[in-house]
């Protein structure tokens, strides 16, 4: 029985090596899931058994330069993400309708093969989100949520860019999402220099407003699909996935949207001071990735000062 299931695994393992995406498997990370899946595994067990023992005797890290120069590299890098979706085709041949997979080895599909694998790539980056948490002995944060979000995106990415990494419509959502990890690093990035800097975030209360126009963008544009006449996109599931998520986040913004700014399920005034991967707790890099309030936290906006504490009725 064990030798069967061990000869099943490594047939489908062959399998998936076969039909890597010969334009991208000599891009790192993306030879065999084996890789990326070891790595994740290791993400997920510092963050929630290795990293809090070995922090648990000591006082937490500061880190406040290097989530300064962290958020600062993120914006840059996913600024220069949303060029590249959009040079690739987004701003020049995509008609934004049924867009489909280019097979081809043309200057525009390579480039967007490399921009698709450093969107993925960037996913890695973001692990250390919860790295700063974890040195900093914010455990609170570190959710079953947080931890699957940023284990899952990049898991589940790396099959999208092995199959098809210049993925025409299908590649929509994540121009989308590099667009807001622009918006939501500016914000932390600032809201890490200082108070001095807190006159410019006059924005911070627009901070679920944004997600919920993430989703509503990603999933009326994914929908077009189901209307056309016909749309020869090579990977419907693709298609199906995207659609599903979409959806689905807009609906936890959503009810989160009611809960805390229509219901008034507001939180007392405290004396908590604010948080993200160093900053506000909003974050949780939950925000730049479309997750929601993990925890039961939640912002109150007190004198336009922020307080973090647990949603309740009052």
């Amino acid at each position: 029985m064990l030798r069967e299931a061990i000869a099943s695994v490594s047939k489908f393992h062959g399998y998936i090596i076969s039909n890597v995406d010969a334009r991208v498997k000599d891009y790192p990370l993306m030879q065999s899931p084996l890789q990326m899946t070891g790595i994740l595994v290791a993400y997920v067990m510092f963050s929630v058994y290795i990293g809090p023992r070995m922090m648990a005797n000591r006082k937490p890290y500061g880190l406040h330069r290097a989530m300064i120069v962290y958020n600062l590299c993120m914006v840059l890098l996913n600024a220069y993400i949303v060029y590249e979706f959009m040079m690739s085709g987004w701003a020049t041949t995509f008609t934004w309708r049924c867009d489909l997979i280019d097979p081809s080895s043309s200057p525009q599909a390579l480039r967007m093969v490399r921009v698709a694998w450093l969107f993925y790539f960037s996913k890695y980056i973001e692990l250390l989100d919860t790295v700063f948490f974890v040195l900093r002995k914010k455990q609170s944060q570190i959710t079953f949520l947080h931890v699957f979000h940023h284990s899952f995106m990049p898991w589940s990415w790396w099959w999208g860019v092995t199959l098809t990494p210049a993925g025409g419509m299908g590649s929509f959502h994540a121009l989308v999402n590099a667009a807001v990890h622009v918006t939501m690093y500016t914000y932390y990035g600032l809201s890490a220099a200082g108070p001095r800097f807190q006159k410019y975030l006059w924005w911070k209360k627009h901070m679920t407003a944004i997600q919920l126009i993430q989703f509503i963008l990603i999933s009326v544009h994914i929908s077009q699909y189901y209307f056309m006449d016909k749309c020869d996109y090579q990977y419907p599931m693709w298609i199906h996935l995207i659609w599903m998520y979409g959806i689905f986040f807009f609906f936890l913004f959503s009810n989160f949207w009611v809960q805390a700014y229509i219901k008034g399920n507001r939180l007392p005034v405290g004396d908590h001071k604010p948080k993200q991967n160093g900053l506000i707790s909003e974050h949780v890099t939950n925000m730049a990735n479309g997750k929601p309030h993990e925890n039961g936290y939640a912002h109150h906006y007190a004198n336009d000062k922020i307080i973090l504490g647990k949603v309740k009725k009052i």
